[in-house]
C-alpha cells in the first residue's frame, strides 16, 4: 500500500518544541486545534499517531484527503468509536 495524503487534527494550539517534533508535516492552526497534513505511507502514519501519543496530545480527527471513501466516510473520529 502506497502514501496517501492525511490530515489529522490534535486538541489544542502547539508550542515551538511539540511543533518541531511534527517537522515532517505541515502544521496549522484550525481554530482552538492543531492541523498536521501530509503524505504518508501506513508506518509513517502509525509513527505519527505514537508521536501524538508520547506527547499526550488529544486526536481529534484523522481524515484520509484521497483514495476510495469508506463505509465510515472520510473522517475517523475518535468519538465515535467510543458508541
Amino acid at each position: 500500500m502506497g502514501p496517501h495524503h492525511y490530515r489529522i487534527i490534535v486538541s489544542g494550539t502547539l508550542g515551538e518544541t511539540t511543533r518541531a517534533v511534527f517537522e515532517d508535516l505541515c502544521v496549522e492552526p484550525v481554530g482552538a486545534n492543531t492541523g498536521l497534513t501530509g503524505e504518508l505511507d501506513q508506518a509513517g502514519l502509525y509513527g505519527v499517531l505514537d508521536r501524538i501519543q508520547a506527547f499526550g496530545l488529544e486526536l481529534v480527527a484523522l481524515s484520509r484527503l484521497d483514495g476510495e471513501p469508506s463505509d465510515a466516510g472520510d473522517t475517523l473520529r475518535p468519538e465515535a468509536s467510543k458508541r
